[in-house]
């Protein structure tokens, strides 16, 4: 699969409907960050299962300023519309397949209980209004 350059209107979509996205976040001035492109398209071409998007911070400050991104490059790592790992800096092509692994064989356990008190307890609170 191809990266996909994420923005504004196609971003909430991307998370809701896809089990894994890696959402590498870049500036075309920074030059770890297009050095990156390359690791991390050969990593999608790898892992079709897997979403790889990327954010321009520039073209996107939105999404940037809503994931409280300071630098870059930087890599957010969501797994069913769960933010569960963020890295910030330069990583290396092993590092990146030792990332998607471990994203692969995460427990979603606590993920999943914790989301389900927090509908509960959202639900609660609009009936109780």
């Amino acid at each position: 699969m191809a990266v996909v350059t994420l923005n504004r209107s196609n971003f909430k979509d991307t998370i809701v409907n896809n089990a894994i996205v890696i959402v590498d976040f870049w500036a075309p001035w920074c030059e770890p960050c297009v050095n990156f492109t390359d690791i991390f398209t050969a990593a999608s071409e790898k892992n079709p299962d897997i979403v790889f998007g990327m954010v321009d911070t520039d073209d996107q400050p939105e999404i940037a300023e809503y994931f409280e991104v300071k630098k870059v490059p930087g890599i957010l790592v969501i797994r069913e519309q769960a933010g569960i790992h963020a890295q910030i800096g330069e990583i290396g092509a092993p590092a990146l397949d030792k990332l998607i692994e471990w994203t692969r064989d995460f427990d979603m356990t606590q993920v999943r209980a914790y989301l389900a008190e927090e509908d509960a307890r959202l639900a609660k609170e609009a009936a109780a209004k």
